[in-house]
């Protein structure tokens, strides 16, 4: 073996691998619900809500594309080992902060949806950072190939 061969890695390896799977599919999830929301459902919303909704760019909402796709693209490579997870996490973390820094600083969300929706948005960017630092973690001790 060369020095660039993989370490096995431990179990709390493969354990951080499924739940960053498992929380990147509920993101995916959450996309697909809101992309593809029915008029139905729509309609059903408050009218501030609605225009949220409405006037939300489309780069807020190619920024969320980028942060869930490239966020369960960098949690397939983890588990598959490849030490390119780290570079898919770190696009998935800038999805992540441009579509936060619409939310935050660009859009009246907080106001229309209550201060206790910040929650969540806090959670993803402490979740997408800690991914990034995790793939460079495992890329360190040759986990990753």
């Amino acid at each position: 073996m060369n020095d660039k061969s993989t370490v096995k890695p431990p179990m709390w390896f493969w354990i951080v691998g499924v739940i960053a799977l498992l929380w990147n599919l509920i993101g995916v999830s959450a996309y697909l619900s809101e992309v593809f929301m029915s008029e139905e459902v729509f309609v059903s919303m408050p009218e501030a809500q609605q225009a949220l909704y409405e006037s939300r760019p489309s780069w807020a909402t190619a920024a969320f594309a980028i942060a869930i796709w490239s966020g369960l693209l960098g949690s397939i490579a983890l588990l598959l080992k490849k030490k390119w997870a780290k570079v898919v996490f770190i696009l998935s973390l800038v999805g992540i902060l441009l579509q936060q820094l619409y939310h935050f600083f660009l859009s009246n969300t907080f106001d229309v949806m209550r201060t206790t929706a910040m929650i969540l948005p806090i959670l993803i960017v402490i979740f997408g950072l800690l991914l990034v630092i995790f793939a460079d973690f495992a890329a360190k001790r040759n986990w990753l190939s």
